[in-house]
């Protein structure tokens, strides 16, 4: 029956049937002893059944308050360990996940056999046996790192480094792993080890197997951060070591290598570590973006500004996160999954950032070159990613690139019409790296131009470049105050069909936009042919925005800083706009 039961719980049909009856067998003493015993010993049925058993009996464990009777979990337990090193690897990691759950829910302390039993199978020569042990050993390295600092650990440290140079990329992978959970929570046992630990780690560095490389990067990035200190004598093989896997083919350890710039850099003696290369890691730093950044950004997309966003596109902001800094353009995707926004290309913007700002203009003799030949590119890729590192290392590098500015500011601007708008949105932010400078120089020469500009991507097709517009727009309304006031017409035009025009993640930023203009330029804002262009569409807005809308909030506060400028003239709105703000409220 149990197996009739299992079988029938992969066909979608049947579920909620099958969900009746396992309830029902949950009621069953023995049941959970069944399902361990279907998982490690009838191998003549198909994996799925038999995982599928190891899953309902890893929820049973972990989701009922009653605990087993002491005699099934032993019996479980002992099973779970006799399939350790089954010949099915979906098994093994069925199984890897029960014994972690297990441990998990009773405690360490209370298997004690659990660890011991796991290093043995280390040693066995049958490969199955071994990878599953280590699988398991990884995932308890992960949940469990600080106890074990409590237990003997000393002997599985030095277990793991001698299985750095195993013959199965698989298990050296597992191996490096489990040392670097310990680099991350500084284990006094992994400490005493640490000379041996760097040692092994270099003796890797051609390693064919990605994985193992970004284990090795992993584990290199935790020690310079935490204890840079004992890596000091290490350090010229180190730094060998990182520049050949900031070229690495794959992305993953090109990232990782990356991260160990950017932790380096946030350490007291960095200057004098990287002084010596500082010809050499530059140009490991302009990344670009890859055909799935692409992808995934819609870079090829030139039109989407009538799609309706997504419900996690305009999930609740902070308004101010609109304001100027290299934070924005790492962060630009503020509701993306962390894993699809952090990348190699955000990583290395990153690093320049941190490293020029140590440096300055000394970096520039090796930067130049490269931006010279990046800016101007006929590839698109390879000119956004030049567009990027110079806005990256814009505030470290200022004194030095102020001689070419009165070149970059014309080329970047006209980069705001680039056909790829994955260009016009980072131009957009690099831009607003130099606002200081455009607004000293006479206003004919840049500014009136970056403002046209500028305008005409806040009412661009695509939502991307509008949202870097708006960005863009609140960093220079900050830095130019009231110097945007010959320009307040124009401005006002185009916000206010911007806000017919948005969807509503990006109206919502407009309202910001606006808001903060108003702050920014005050009392010039009450000129009848300002109001005019201005609050007929807002309070049409406002009229019809609905009391339980999230955008209501959002054009309040909008309205509120712009009353603030307008003074007296704001008071044929004032009405309208308190009733519903005090109901909502």
């Amino acid at each position: 029956m149990i197996l009739r039961v299992l079988v029938a719980s992969r066909d979608k049909a049947t579920q909620l049937a099958v969900q009746t009856k396992l309830q029902q067998l949950n009621c069953l003493p023995d049941f959970n002893n069944y399902l361990v015993y279907v998982l490690t010993n009838l191998k003549m049925e198909d994996e799925a059944t038999r995982s599928m058993s190891g899953l309902i009996l890893k929820n049973n464990i972990r989701m009922y308050d009653i605990p087993l009777q002491p005699e099934h979990m032993e019996y479980i337990k002992h099973e779970c360990l006799q399939a350790v090193g089954d010949s099915s690897p979906q098994i093994r990691a069925t199984v890897g996940i029960l014994i972690t759950t297990i441990a998990s829910n009773i405690g360490l302390h209370n298997w004690p056999q659990l660890l011991p039993s796991l290093c043995e199978m280390l040693d066995n020569q049958d490969y199955n046996m071994c990878e599953g042990a280590f699988s398991v050993v990884q995932k308890i390295c992960e949940d469990s790192a600080k106890i074990l600092d409590h237990r003997p650990l000393k002997t599985m440290i030095t277990k793991f480094l001698e299985y750095f140079k195993h013959s199965s990329p698989v298990i050296r992978s597992h191996a490096i792993a489990c040392v670097n959970q310990f680099i991350i929570n500084r284990s006094q046992a992994l400490m005493l080890n640490i000379d041996s630990l760097i040692e092994n780690l270099l003796d890797v560095p051609s390693d064919d197997d990605p994985s193992v490389r970004m284990n090795v990067c992993h584990a290199l990035v935790g020690l310079v951060r935490d204890r840079l200190d004992l890596m000091m004598p290490h350090m010229p093989q180190i730094i060998g070591l990182i520049l050949l896997y900031s070229l690495d083919a794959d992305e993953n350890v090109a990232l990782q290598a990356c991260e160990f710039w950017l932790s380096l850099g946030k350490q007291r003696n960095c200057r004098n570590i990287l002084s010596p290369i500082l010809s050499h890691w530059s140009q490991f730093l302009f990344a670009e973006y890859t055909e799935t950044d692409i992808v995934l950004r819609k870079g090829d997309v030139d039109e989407d500004d009538e799609e309706p966003d997504r419900q996690q596109d305009i999930s609740p902001r902070f308004h101010m996160s609109l304001v100027h800094g290299i934070s924005n353009e790492l962060d630009e995707d503020p509701d993306e999954d962390w894993d699809l926004a952090w990348n190699l290309r955000k990583c290395s913007a990153s690093a320049l950032d941190i490293i020029s700002n140590i440096f300055g203009e000394e970096c520039l003799p090796f930067l130049l070159p490269i931006l010279n030949e990046t800016l101007f590119h006929q590839e698109w890729v390879i000119k956004e990613s030049g567009v990027l590192a110079l806005g990256a290392i814009a505030e470290g590098c200022m004194q030095g690139l102020i001689q070419h500015l009165p070149e970059l500011i014309p080329y970047l601007i006209s980069c705001l019409s680039d056909e790829k708008p994955l260009v016009r949105s980072i131009t957009c932010w690099t831009l607003m790296r130099f606002p200081k400078w455009v607004l000293n120089q006479l206003h004919d020469q840049y500014l009136k131009s970056l403002i046209e500009e500028l305008l005409k991507c806040i009412l661009d097709s695509n939502k991307r470049v509008q949202e870097a517009a708006c960005s863009a727009f609140a960093t220079l309304e900050e830095e130019a105050s009231t110097q945007l006031v010959p320009y307040l017409e124009n401005m006002l035009k185009t916000f206010v069909l911007a806000v017919s025009k948005y969807q509503q993640r990006n109206r919502r930023t407009m309202y910001d936009v606006v808001g903060l203009l108003a702050e920014s330029v005050g009392h010039h804002m009450n000129k009848p042919q300002y109001i005019d262009i201005l609050m007929p569409p807002l309070m049409d807005k406002w009229n019809l925005v609905k009391d339980d809308d999230a955008d209501l909030i959002y054009l309040l506060e909008c309205l509120s800083r712009i009353a603030t400028a307008l003074q007296s003239s704001f008071l044929p709105y004032c009405d309208s706009v308190y009733r519903k703000g005090i109901f909502h409220y």
